[in-house]
């Protein structure tokens, strides 16, 4: 047999094994095949380390991506952290391979570190082809994005600064996800943080903001926001990196999550001090986040909200000051409006704050008509057990400050006596002090529906309606 025939023989049976592989690989991207390809042994035939230099890695990749989580020995089976580090032309599909298996729980995080991938990633970050730095980087990001022990363990590879460098490189898709992986490091614990801030990374993030790419300003929105929750201190960082008044134009971007991404990190800045939220108020960021919240419906809403009552809940006068630009109305839109109760009772929170701390801010919230949807929405059995003690600590916080009495009225028909002893409270506060109160609280029927509350002699609720009917002459009250 000649030489020719020979290689022919092996020819044959390389086109025929990558002709399978092919298939299989096909087959594995659709998860009803899943189980028929494991249970007909195709893990040992394509999985193996042989299955690596071909369309192996799709395979690989597709089998974990799509749910299949028993990785733990195939990572080590696999022989990946080699092939990610030593073959130039499959790093970017071992790469992939990496992140299909990482993504689904931190055990199987930990399995790809165990088995010494995350060096071979951070060595392809520095890799000359910007796919093969998107892909590490996309792995890494879903490494990181578990825990802090996980995180921390991509830090502790140098990840990091090299991550800083991909943000600065041109191509927007390497921007994107090395930014994305930022974001999941820096969200677990001030310590990863400030391992971010550190290498330099909020001053090219702050850069980003105005980029024309959504993507892109959605992740950056979500790393600065990542770093600015943490603590004061590193909100301060990010605010003296510039990113306002610029910031506030992403909250009328037409992309939803760039909006969202936008109040997010408004919020967590907002949150910490008097000091910050003063600064976002001078800037016109109350004004611009209300605009926000009118302009769009659902979850987009709920940073922006809780933005609000944040910055109402550090003082008076920030509280005013979301009062003077027309905060409340919206509030009590999303009150109405919205069908999910976690983001009703963020908008009953923020209105407790707002109302909270004197006659003037529990009379603003008053008059916009909001005391009865409160109410209604805290007896109503179909409530959350959230949106009932949200709404329950708002009508608290409003009613006992409020003295405007018109707004409190309407309440005495159907209070449940654990929020009836609040509003009577503030008729036995008023009614004694003011005769214009006096003759309307009878015209009006408010002294009739008092007499009608049944109270238990001595509780506080009783004291209080004894309060009310010593303001009145006895026949009048008969």
């Amino acid at each position: 047999m000649s030489q020719r025939q020979v290689l022919q023989v092996f020819e044959q049976y390389q086109r025929a094994r990558t002709q399978f592989v092919q298939a299989v690989a096909e087959l594995s991207a659709r998860p009803q095949n899943a189980e028929s390809l494991r249970s007909a042994g195709t893990w040992g035939a394509v999985g193996g380390r042989g299955g690596l230099w071909g369309p192996g890695p799709q395979f690989v990749g597709n089998f974990f991506t799509d749910g299949n989580q028993e990785a733990a020995a195939p990572c080590d089976h696999l022989g990946l952290g080699v092939a990610v580090k030593n073959c130039r032309f499959y790093k970017k599909a071992a790469a992939f391979v990496l992140r299909a298996v990482g993504k689904h729980s931190p055990q199987l995080a930990q399995a790809v570190v165990q088995c010494g991938a995350l060096e071979s990633l951070v060595i392809c970050l520095e890799d000359f082809d910007p796919g093969v730095k998107e892909a590490a980087a996309w792995a890494l990001g879903y490494i990181a994005r578990h825990n802090s022990e996980l995180s921390q363990a991509v830090v502790d590879a140098g990840a990091v600064p090299l991550l800083v460098l991909c943000i600065q490189e041109p191509e927007i898709a390497l921007k994107r996800i090395a930014a994305s992986t930022l974001s999941d490091i820096s969200k677990h614990s001030p310590e990863l943080a400030q391992t971010v801030v550190d290498a330099g990374a909020i001053a090219h993030l702050a850069q980003m903001i105005l980029n024309p790419d959504a993507k892109l300003k959605r992740q950056v929105l979500s790393a600065l926001s990542q770093i600015a929750k943490h603590s004061v201190d590193l909100a301060e960082l990010v605010v003296e990196a510039e990113i306002f008044p610029v910031v506030l134009t992403c909250l009328k971007d037409s992309d939803e999550y760039v909006k969202k991404n936008g109040a997010t990190l408004i919020r967590e800045i907002a949150k910490h001090t008097p000091e910050l939220s003063q600064f976002i108020v001078n800037a016109g960021g109350v004004a611009a986040v209300i605009d926000c919240i009118g302009s769009c419906r659902g979850t987009v809403r709920l940073p922006g909200i809780m933005m609000l009552g944040y910055v109402a809940a550090h003082s008076e006068n920030l509280s005013m000051a979301v009062i003077v630009s027309k905060g409340i109305p919206p509030l009590c839109t999303c009150l109405v409006e919205e069908q999910e109760d976690h983001i009703k009772a963020a908008a009953a929170w923020a209105l407790g704050q707002i109302g909270r701390h004197t006659p003037e801010h529990a009379r603003a919230v008053a008059v916009a008509n909001v005391l009865p949807t409160l109410l209604s929405m805290y007896m109503d059995t179909h409530s959350s057990e959230d949106l009932q003690l949200k709404t329950k600590r708002a009508l608290k916080n409003i009613l006992q400050k409020c003295t405007y009495l018109p707004a409190l009225e309407p309440l005495l028909q159907d209070a449940p006596p654990n929020i009836m002893k609040h509003i009577v409270g503030q008729f036995s506060k008023v009614l004694p002090h003011d005769s214009k109160a006096r003759r309307l609280f009878v015209t009006t029927g408010g002294l009739k529906k008092v007499q009608e509350i049944k109270a238990e002699p001595g509780s506080l609720l009783q004291e209080y309606i004894n309060t009310i009917n010593n303001c009145f002459p006895e026949e009048i009250v008969r």
